[in-house]
């Protein structure tokens, strides 16, 4: 006997049922939704299938009857053919420093698990690593990962105390002089793209910056910003907001071609204190010799 399917989140793939009987994980799944079996071991080991709110992890686990199931049909994909080691910047017994590519999440994401940097990272290296902060998933560069809760625990509590210091650079669609110093407040939301504004609104975030450095070419600027707050899509939305949008981010309102799945934003400076020392690492600056037409 089949069992009804809702629809809800159905233009993204997600499909809910009530398990209507007692089986086999990807035979059961396969039956209600109407997918080959291979479809379904595929989408288990991507990790888009829940079972009462819980990745499902073991592809031959057996499902209860009138478990509430959901199924990310059409997950998201990420490329991630890369030499994983090469990418590493510095690791010791406590975290790793990666530069990480632009058109890939930090971390799993609710309908992948796999695709990701966290996880590609943690492979590379045969041992499981953790997250500290994110990148936005079309921003490429610096990004820390640690090895142990001391670590993790100690980075997070920096980050609240604004004791980290994060700086990148970009190439925006303006040729104006920027202010240096960027206040906004950003609607508290899940969406995308962020809503900001330059005037106060209760229960919104604060979202602050400094442009600290401005190279003007004929139809863009390279610019070095220094983030203050880490927001989601805070420097692209604040940036958007005063007409100087990062080069091929779409989203903002990009009018310039960049290469597919990345925009032109690097993370390429980080300083943070472990165990009474000063760690700073900085990747090279690419963007300031880029020809673009």
């Amino acid at each position: 006997m089949l069992t009804s399917v809702a629809s809800q989140g159905f233009e993204y793939g997600v499909k809910h049922f009530i398990c209507p009987k007692t089986d086999r994980a990807v035979s059961l799944i396969s039956e209600v939704l109407a997918l080959p079996e291979s479809d379904i071991y595929f989408l288990i080991q991507l990790g888009s299938v829940y079972v009462n709110n819980q990745r499902l992890i073991l592809v031959d686990q057996e499902i209860t009857e009138n478990s509430q199931v959901r199924v990310h049909t059409k997950p998201r994909r990420y490329t991630v053919d890369y030499d994983w080691k090469s990418l590493i910047v510095f690791e010791n017994q406590d975290f790793l420093i990666a530069n990480k590519p632009a058109g890939l999440p930090s971390h799993p994401s609710v309908d992948n698990k796999i695709e990701n940097s966290l996880t590609q990272f943690s492979a590379a290296i045969k041992s499981q690593l953790h997250i500290t902060h994110r990148l936005d998933t079309l921003t490429e560069g610096l990004i820390v990962y640690g090895k142990n809760s001391y670590f993790v625990n100690s980075f997070n509590k920096q980050l609240q105390e604004k004791l980290i210091t994060k700086k990148y650079i970009a190439l925006v669609e303006s040729t104006v002089d920027l202010p240096t110093h960027l206040i906004h407040y950003m609607e508290s939301s899940p969406r995308a793209p962020k809503k900001v504004s330059d005037v106060f609104h209760e229960k919104w975030d604060l979202c602050e910056l400094k442009i600290e450095q401005q190279k003007k070419f004929s139809n863009h600027s390279w610019i070095k910003i220094n983030l203050m707050t880490g927001r989601t899509h805070q420097i692209r939305s604040q940036l958007s907001f005063i007409q100087a949008v990062i080069l091929g981010d779409e989203m903002y309102g990009s009018q310039m071609t960049w290469f597919n799945n990345k925009i032109a934003l690097r993370a390429q400076f980080i300083e943070f204190n472990w165990l009474d020392r000063i760690h700073q690492f900085e990747l090279s600056d690419e963007f300031q010799n880029m020809t673009l037409i």
